[in-house]
């Protein structure tokens, strides 16, 4: 079993409740999308899943171990096995590209070796290899704040193929991408989960994406879980249910888009942009 929450509950400090009773599992290399409109719970999810959240009501599995029961060290060793895709990925701006890569991987390093990684890149060819599946291999010595939007959102997803976690998440990872470079960067994530046999749960505003790649669909509405389906058996009556109260449902290109049987390797393409 990759996680498992058993009736998973949070509230806000300021009372607004994110999650409420959330049950779900899922086993090694599942590839999952999370569906819902705004506020629905997704991005919460994602980080109690994470473990950099911790459920003030229920129960939470990671990698088979309780992430809050654990000591302070061996919940920063459970963390170095996730990786997480921001929406908006947190790097420092004058940070060179090839540096926001290879800190995939600093909580598998030793701290020497971190330290120093920091001065002179400790592995460039393989910071090179994961930004040139993203079609920013260019990039490598740039720094950051030179980047656009869409630019960071592809370093960020870069970052996390260099890091191979067991459990990888992302939150909205393509939400700066125009829809082809949307589909091939969620075709990267998919073929990472594929090749390493991560298990992969996105959330995901564009409804297309989510059918496309993904073979099983969590829809949430006011942090419960609508629905758990198969994506063959997710409706459009389903779908203007969930997005209900956001006047239909958002999408980038046609909808639906039937689940593929399996999964070819996607590619980027030039010129890049955004």
């Amino acid at each position: 079993m990759s996680f498992s929450l058993d009736s998973a509950g949070v509230v806000h400090p300021n009372g607004q409740r994110a999650l409420a009773g959330v049950t779900l599992a899922a086993r090694d290399g599942e590839r999952i999308a999370v569906i819902g409109p705004s506020g629905a719970g997704k991005t919460t999810l994602l980080r109690v899943l994470g473990a950099a959240l911790r459920p003030g009501e229920g129960q939470v599995q990671a990698l088979g171990q309780h992430p809050w029961h654990l000591p302070a060290r061996a919940l920063k060793q459970l963390r170095a096995r996730i990786g997480t895709v921001h929406q908006a990925p947190p790097i420092a701006p004058r940070l060179r590209v090839v540096t926001a890569v290879l800190a995939g991987r600093l909580g598998q390093w030793s701290a020497l070796r971190a330290l120093g990684s920091l001065f002179y890149p400790s592995d460039i060819a393989g910071a090179h290899e994961a930004l040139a599946r993203l079609a920013l291999e260019d990039r490598l010595f740039d720094r950051c704040d030179r980047l656009s939007g869409g630019q960071l959102q592809r370093v960020g997803i870069a970052r996390v193929l260099y890091q191979r976690p067991a459990l990888l998440l992302a939150d909205e990872p393509v939400s700066a991408l125009d829809p082809t470079l949307a589909h091939a960067a969620v075709g990267q994530l998919v073929a990472q989960s594929e090749s390493t046999g991560a298990t992969l749960v996105a959330s995901l505003h564009a409804v297309d994406l989510a059918l496309r790649w993904f073979p099983r669909i969590v829809g949430m509405r006011d942090g419960q879980v609508a629905f758990d389906l198969p994506a063959a058996e997710v409706t459009p009556a389903l779908l203007d249910a969930l997005y209900a109260s956001e006047g239909g449902v958002a999408t980038q290109g046609p909808m639906p888009v039937a689940p593929l049987a399996g999964t070819a390797e996607p590619t980027f393409h030039r010129p890049d942009c955004p």
